[in-house]
C-alpha cells in the first residue's frame, strides 16, 4: 500500500504551504517507505509516499501522461493494467507500473473510465490544462480515502485521516464505489452491480463456475515484483487462498524471482488453536511456514499506536486489529512486503454464525448486502490499515469483482444453513473445493466450523483486554461516559478506554464522526436480534452460548459475564454480536 496526499485549490501557493504539504505526507510514510514524490501546480499538490511492489525501479509516483499535462497519485493495485495497455496502442508509457495506466485511460476516455479497472485503488488526478481534478476509491473500498475541506476553500484527499485532520475543518470517509469531479461538483457511483439493489437473485449455484472465479482472483493477485506470502489461520478462508495460490504459484513468473514455495504466517497466543489449524494447513500444502506468538501485555502494549494507525475506536476492530499489527511488523523484518488474506468471504456467503437463524432467503440475502457494503468501515479497514503500519500490502481475492458478481447471483436459497441437507454456513464454498480426484485441503479442514476471532487466537486475549481497561476506567468514569463522549457514547469499559485513546490523537468532531455507530443507528435494524432475540442477552464474545450451533459450545458462568457493549455498527450489528463476526483469517496470522 501506498500513501497519497492532495490539496487542490490552496489560498497559498508559498514555499511555507509546499514545506507543510511535505511534513503532513511525512505523517503517511509508514505506508509507503520506498520512496516521496511531490507534483506541485500554481494551487494544487499531489504528494506520494511509495511502497514498490510492481516495479519498483521506475514506478516512483505521482505518475503522467505523454506531456505531463495529467497528474495522478495512486495508492492500489490495478491488476489488469496489462489488457488496458494494450488498448492503448497509441499511448506511450514512461514506467512499468500497473497505475499509470490510470493518466492514459483519462487522456483517452475522460472520467468515464473508472468501471474499467480492475482492483483495489485509491488515486486523485490532476488535469493541468483546465485545473480540474477527479478522485475515486475502489468497489468496495479496500484502499482506504479520506476526503476533507480547508477554511481557505481548498479540497483535500488522503489515505488516511491523520493527514488532513489537522488542517481541514471537516472531513470525512469517501464512499467506496464512487468518482468526485470538480467539473460535477459532486459524488457520482461508478459502481452499481446488480446485487448492490439487493434484488434478490435466482441463478442456480454453479460449483464449479465459482471455483474457477476464485482461483482467477487468487491468482491475478499474485502480480509482485517483490516477495510475498498468504495469512493463514487455519481457517477455511485463509486456507483456500494458500492452497489456490500454493496449487497455482509454480506456474506464476513471480516463481521464477522467488521460488515456488509458498511462505505462510499466523499468529497466536502460544497454544492457542489458529496456530495448530494453520501448521496442519501448512503441512499438508507444504508451504514455508513461520509461526509467530505474542502475550497479552505485549497486545496491550502496543494499543495506543495500533489506533492511531487504525484510526477508530470501535471495539471489536481494535481486538483484532492487534494482532495483525504485530504480525505485520514481523513479516516486514523478514523482506516481505505483500500478502494475500481472506476478508470478505463471511460477508458474501453468510458465514457467521447468526446466519444459522436467518428466517428466509430473502432477509439472508439482504444481510449480506448490507454487511458487504459496510466492509470499507471494519475489515477492510483493520487489514489495510494494520499491514501499513509496517509497510506491508494486504491482497484480498475474496473481493474481487468478478468473483463477488458470480458470488452474489446465487439464489441464496444454496447460501442458507440447511442442517436437514448438511449443509453448514459457508457450503457453496467448501462445496466448490470439494474435489476427490485432486484436493485442495482434507475434508475435516475444508468443513472445519468457523473458530471466532476470541477463541481463535488464544482464549486469554479479549480476557486481558477487559481486565485492562478495568483497571484503568473507574465505574464513576462509566457512569458520566454520556457526558463526556455524547456521541456515540460507549457502554463498556473496554470501549471507553479506546475512546479515550482515539481522543489524544484525533480530537475534533469530525475525526469522531468517521467512526460508525451508536444506540440511534443498530437497534431498530439489527438483523440478528430480529432473528434470535437470544442476542440481547448474549454478552459472550463469540457468539456461542446463545445461538448453540457451534461444535464447541460453551457456557460462562453468570456471574463472570460482562455486560456487552451498545449498539455500535452502522449496520445495525450489536457490539456483543459483532464480537462474534470479526473475520480472524488475517488477525490470527503471525506476529
Amino acid at each position: 500500500m501506498c500513501g497519497i496526499l492532495a490539496v487542490l485549490g490552496c489560498a497559498d501557493s508559498s514555499l511555507a504551504k509546499r514545506s507543510r504539504i511535505i511534513e503532513l505526507s511525512r505523517r503517511l510514510r509508514h505506508r509507503g517507505p520506498d520512496w516521496s514524490g511531490l507534483h506541485c501546480f500554481k494551487d494544487c499538490y499531489l504528494a506520494h509516499q511509495r511502497l514498490a511492489i510492481v516495479d519498483p525501479a521506475s514506478g516512483d509516483q505521482p505518475l503522467y501522461n505523454e506531456d505531463k499535462s495529467i497528474v495522478v497519485t495512486v495508492n492500489g493495485e490495478i491488476y489488469n493494467h496489462e489488457e488496458l495497455r494494450a488498448n492503448l496502442e497509441s499511448h506511450q508509457f514512461r514506467t512499468g507500473s500497473d497505475c499509470e495506466v490510470i493518466a492514459h485511460l483519462y487522456e483517452e476516455y475522460g472520467e468515464d473510465f473508472v468501471h474499467m479497472l480492475d482492483g483495489m485503488f485509491s488515486f486523485v488526478l490532476l488535469d493541468t490544462r483546465d485545473r480540474s481534478y477527479i478522485a475515486a476509491r475502489d468497489a468496495i473500498g479496500i484502499t482506504p480515502l479520506y476526503m476533507g475541506w480547508g477554511l481557505d476553500g481548498s479540497v483535500w484527499f488522503a489515505s488516511e485521516m491523520k493527514a488532513l485532520s489537522d488542517d481541514c475543518e471537516r472531513f470525512v470517509s469517501f464512499p467506496p464505489g464512487h468518482i468526485y469531479s470538480s467539473k460535477n461538483g459532486g459524488l457520482r457511483r461508478f459502481y452499481n452491480p446488480a446485487w448492490f439493489a439487493e434484488c434478490v437473485p435466482s441463478t442456480p449455484y454453479d460449483a464449479p463456475g465459482l471455483r474457477d472465479a476464485f482461483e482467477k482472483a487468487v491468482i491475478k493477485r499474485l502480480m509482485t515484483d517483490v516477495p510475498f506470502g498468504v495469512l493463514l489461520s487455519g481457517g477455511l478462508d485463509s486456507s483456500l487462498v494458500a492452497a489456490v495460490a500454493s496449487r497455482h504459484l509454480s506456474k506464476a513468473k513471480v516463481a521464477r524471482q522467488w521460488g515456488s514455495q509458498l511462505h505462510t504466517f499466523c499468529i497466536g497466543l502460544k497454544g492457542s488453536p489458529d496456530l495448530k489449524a494453520a501448521r496442519e494447513v501448512a503441512d499438508y500444502l507444504g508451504t514455508f511456514h513461520h509461526e509467530f506468538h505474542f502475550t497479552v501485555q505485549e497486545g496491550i502494549d502496543a494499543l495506543d499506536e495500533v489506533i492511531y494507525h487504525i484510526e477508530t475506536y470501535d471495539v471489536t476492530t481494535i481486538r483484532a486489529s492487534t494482532p495483525m499489527f504485530l504480525m505485520s511488523r514481523k513479516i516486514k523484518s523478514l523482506g516481505v512486503k505483500m500478502v494475500l488474506s481472506g476478508e470478505g468471504s463471511d460477508e458474501i456467503f453468510g458465514g457467521y454464525l447468526y446466519f444459522h437463524k436467518a428466517p428466509n432467503k430473502e432477509e439472508f440475502h439482504l444481510e449480506t448486502c448490507r454487511k458487504i457494503k459496510a466492509l470499507h468501515l471494519y475489515d477492510c479497514l483493520r487489514a489495510n490499515k494494520a499491514t501499513s503500519a509496517w509497510g506491508v500490502e494486504a491482497r484480498v481475492p475474496f473481493l474481487d469483482k468478478q468473483f463477488i458478481n458470480i458470488a452474489m447471483d446465487i439464489d441464496p436459497e444454496w447460501k442458507m444453513i440447511r442442517h436437514d441437507l448438511g449443509r453448514i454456513e459457508k457450503w457453496v464454498l467448501r462445496n466448490a473445493f470439494d474435489d476427490e480426484q485432486n484436493p485442495y485441503l482434507p475434508k475435516h479442514i475444508l468443513y472445519r466450523q468457523k473458530e471466532q476471532f476470541s477463541d481463535g487466537v488464544g482464549y486469554s486475549w479479549i480476557d486481558g483486554l477487559k481486565e485492562h481497561a478495568n483497571e484503568h476506567v473507574s465505574d464513576a468514569m462509566l457512569m458520566n461516559a454520556s457526558f463526556v463522549y455524547p456521541d456515540n457514547t460507549p457502554m463498556t469499559k473496554e470501549g471507553y478506554y479506546y475512546r479515550s485513546i482515539f481522543e489524544k490523537h484525533f480530537p475534533k468532531n469530525a475525526a469522531r464522526a468517521t467512526v460508525p455507530g451508536g444506540p440511534s443507528v443498530a437497534c431498530s435494524t439489527a438483523k440478528a436480534v430480529e432473528w434470535d432475540e437470544a442476542w440481547l442477552k448474549n454478552p459472550d464474545p463469540s457468539g456461542r452460548a446463545a445461538l448453540g450451533v457451534h461444535n464447541d459450545a460453551y457456557q460462562e458462568e453468570p456471574e463472570k459475564i460482562v455486560a456487552s457493549e451498545n449498539f455500535t455498527s452502522a449496520i445495525g450489528f450489536p457490539q456483543a454480536m459483532r464480537d462474534g463476526m470479526v473475520e480472524v483469517t488475517a488477525t490470527t496470522t503471525a506476529i
